[in-house]
């Protein structure tokens, strides 16, 4: 695999939105609502010890979780850092992982995990001073149904895996309430990445910027002079993502493909009411199999998708982005990095609820991703932090 340097933070002008200036979040702020989420943990730690259903953990598992501790408070480097190993302790086969699985899979602790993900996530928002409430009426209360019958293919099959429910959503990405919270909570992962930003508009800049600048460079080194000329997001939920990209190549025609039509419906609406020279055009259809013709894009993106997929599906989306790609085209996949020091040293807390709300976890943090892209025949593939969080990987279709 290619070398590649670790980006640093370099900012891009973000698409038009309404996001408020705030003050970063406190290492105060973070623990409160760990206390919060113990304390809900806790109750139903006792409830499942009543009934007997659940066996005390030994010693030994009591310190493997004990060593894990939280890292994201702001207060380290600006420049993303890699942790000691390949992947996090709590991912895999571990047995801090079967701990937390097996916690997971106890139904009354599992609704109760839901529950506590949710509160912190919008309590998180909040204290960030994203209005999550207020975006999420605004879309509900839209005429965004209306644009939900335009653009949805019913005679579109559904992958088995994406009818597990997702981010505590019981109907998981196929539900008109984890449509209309999809930005306020891409907003707030921006923020997690870069806590010490003074605004959420600055953190979207960095995590953005970065990204796009890694696409940007890795296209311009190994793709000659092919342009780009047409881009396809996959998984572009409510097209945050799409129009950060129709903004940093605003010559090229943008598409953006998501399996969820409650998405497509928010994005499509929102893009109606800007005014682009090339205006994105949304497609209801599955990344593995999007129908669309073979060498027909420049740049294909994933962004945030691979995690929400079993390794099986992450193959096929890779393959079907290949099939699309022109020749010298980029694949450009960003997502959470199994190296990053901060995600390898989240708490016990964070962790396990974070894993109770992504059904697909283990099997992302187990798939050598760049092996994979280039086992499907991808060359020049290279892997960097962009943030520290977040991991780009980028190749290139050979001539």
């Amino acid at each position: 695999m290619a070398r590649c340097r670790t980006i640093r933070h370099i900012p891009s002008r973000a698409p038009a939105s309404s996001e408020n200036h705030q003050e970063p979040k406190s290492v105060a702020q973070e623990s409160d609502d760990q206390a919060n989420m113990v304390a809900i943990l806790a109750r139903a730690g006792a409830t499942a010890a009543a009934s007997g259903s659940l066996q005390r953990p030994t010693d030994r598992r009591r310190r493997n979780a004990a060593v894990v501790v939280a890292a994201a408070t702001g207060t380290g480097p600006a420049v993303p850092q890699e942790g000691a190993l390949e992947r996090p302790a709590w991912s895999g086969e571990t047995p801090l992982s079967r701990l937390v699985g097996a916690l997971i899979a106890f139904k009354p602790l599992y609704s109760l995990m839901k529950l506590a993900s949710r509160e912190v996530i919008i309590r998180t928002a909040e204290k960030s001073n994203i209005p999550w409430r207020d975006m999420t009426k605004k879309v509900l209360e839209s005429d965004v149904y209306e644009v939900f019958e335009r653009i949805r293919d019913p005679n579109l099959v559904y992958p088995d895996y994406y009818l597990s429910p997702f981010h505590a959503y019981d109907e998981g990405n196929l539900s008109w309430l984890a449509a209309a919270e999809a930005e306020p909570a891409t907003m707030s992962i921006a923020k997690r990445a870069i806590p010490e930003a003074r605004s959420i508009e600055e953190a979207n800049q960095i995590v953005r910027g970065n990204w796009l600048n890694a696409i940007e460079e890795h296209h311009l080194k190994y793709s000659g002079n092919c342009q780009i000329n047409d881009i396809l997001d996959i998984g572009c939920s409510v097209g945050v993502s799409t129009r950060y990209l129709a903004e940093k190549f605003p010559s090229a025609q943008a598409v953006g493909l998501d399996l969820s039509p409650y998405f497509l419906a928010v994005a499509a609406q929102k893009e109606e009411k800007l005014s682009r020279q090339n205006p994105i055009r949304w497609v209801h259809a599955n990344g593995e199999a999007t129908g669309l013709p073979s060498d027909s894009f420049d740049l294909v993106s994933l962004a945030y998708v691979c995690h929400e997929c079993p390794a099986r599906a992450i193959t096929g989306l890779v393959k079907e982005a290949f099939r699309v790609l022109r020749p010298g085209g980029t694949i450009a996949l960003t997502d959470n990095s199994p190296k990053s020091k901060v995600l390898q040293e989240l708490s016990p807390v964070l962790f396990t609820l974070m894993k109770s709300t992504e059904p697909f976890l283990d099997e992302y943090y187990m798939l050598d991703l760049e092996e994979t892209m280039r086992q499907v025949g991808f060359v020049n593939v290279c892997s960097i932090l962009t943030d520290a969080r977040h991991r780009t990987v980028t190749a290139t279709v050979p001539y």
